[in-house]
């Protein structure tokens, strides 16, 4: 065996927790958060599809397709607690659920496809937000 061996190997050795069920469960949280087309709520439809005043975007554009927010299932708590799980499982580490978030760590747990995702997630749903380059967790009901 010679040193060179080693770090091949490595190359492509796949991240074991990338597995963990509440990884994958995460990242299928993720693409399942948005529905294909833009929204139709009552407030949409009246608005045809104007957001302008709106606290959180309703319809977004990812890879040149409309899509919108599932609200039923992505209320800021409901996003919150898939992550917790997700962050606990990838890092051995509590989630600090109100402050600065990682995103780097939180990018490396999710599939390369779904990054794209995370931001109009983690806005809409009230989550977190960005400021100055910097993602910060927002308090949600309940914590």
């Amino acid at each position: 065996m010679t040193a060179e061996q080693p770090l091949t190997a490595d190359l492509f050795e796949v991240d074991k927790r990338l597995s963990l069920k509440p990884v994958v469960d995460f990242n299928t949280y993720l693409l399942n958060a948005f529905g294909d087309g833009a929204c139709r709520c009552s407030r949409c439809l009246a608005g045809t599809g104007e957001e302008a005043g709106y606290a959180h975007a309703h319809s977004f554009v990812l890879e040149g397709q409309t899509v919108h927010r599932r609200f039923a299932n992505t209320a800021g708590s409901d996003v919150l607690l898939v992550l917790k799980k997700a962050w606990l499982s990838y890092t051995k580490a509590e989630l600090t659920t109100v402050g600065t978030l990682d995103m780097d760590t939180l990018r490396a747990f999710v599939e390369p496809e779904l990054r794209k995702r995370l931001a109009p997630l983690l806005l809409a749903s009230g989550l977190a937000r960005e400021v100055e380059g910097q993602w910060l967790l927002q308090a949600q009901a309940g914590d």
